[in-house]
């Protein structure tokens, strides 16, 4: 079947899906709201932590990714309730998996906020 939208109508429709992804997060995902509010305390903070444009590029990015890790994980958790909510193995075990990987995606982000961290002060 043939897009509905192409070009520029496509990438604005896009658009707007992806911002409604945010805001349903925002809505229905209390850990999706601490993740933002966090970025947005530590936005401000990164400047001064990072000394260089490719410093301040990883605070970002890193902080960024959790977020992307915890939407993917949040549309897991929506396919499996979706499915059903009676327990099942391996819908249990797919919502570890997403679990998983937000929490990876956290460590990996406060070791770089905290490897940063520790080299402005010069313990590093």
């Amino acid at each position: 079947m043939k897009p509905q939208h192409t070009g520029f109508s496509r990438l604005l429709h896009s658009t707007r899906y992806s911002l409604q992804g945010l805001l349903a997060g925002w809505r229905h995902e209390a850990a999706l709201r601490l993740e933002l509010v966090l970025l947005v305390v530590l936005f401000p903070i990164s400047f001064w932590l990072a000394d260089t444009m490719m410093q301040w590029m990883m605070l970002m990015m890193s902080a960024l990714f959790v977020i992307s890790v915890e939407l993917l994980n949040s549309a897991i958790e929506a396919v499996v309730d979706r499915i059903g909510l009676e327990k099942n193995e391996l819908s249990g075990r797919a919502k570890d998996f997403g679990s998983a990987a937000v929490l990876t995606a956290s460590l990996m982000a406060a070791t770089v906020w905290g490897g940063l961290f520790l080299m402005r002060f010069g313990v590093l």
